[in-house]
């Protein structure tokens, strides 16, 4: 089993920067692809962004130059740091993690991008 903690979410002005993290317990072992997904109200959950474990990265178009996804494998835990935030960011970010084929989710952490 993995258990999945998502933290640094908060309120956080247009133009300014977040980062969140998502630490992965239990064992680390056979855990591959790590990525953040995220969901608006009203609206369907999206990927916004995944990392292997050998660090081949994949952003969504909307925030692509904006956000940077990075893992430190020895720690099982991902980051995301997003730059630039825009109001459309405001969602609920969930952490996943994909291990020997079976998606685990964590519970989410809610951004919220207004002046």
């Amino acid at each position: 089993q993995v258990q999945l903690v998502e933290s640094g979410g908060g309120l956080v002005q247009p133009g300014g920067s977040l980062n969140l993290a998502c630490a992965a317990s239990g064992t680390g072992v056979g855990i591959n692809v790590m990525g953040w997904y995220r969901q608006a109200p009203g609206m369907q959950r999206e990927l916004v962004a995944t990392i292997t474990r050998g660090g081949i990265t994949y952003y969504a178009d909307s925030v692509k130059g904006r956000f940077t996804i990075s893992r430190d494998n020895g720690k099982n835990t991902v980051y995301l740091r997003m730059n630039s935030v825009k109001p459309e960011d405001t969602a609920v970010y969930y952490c996943k993690v994909d291990r020997w084929g079976t998606n685990y989710w964590g519970k989410g952490t809610l951004v919220t991008v207004s002046a």
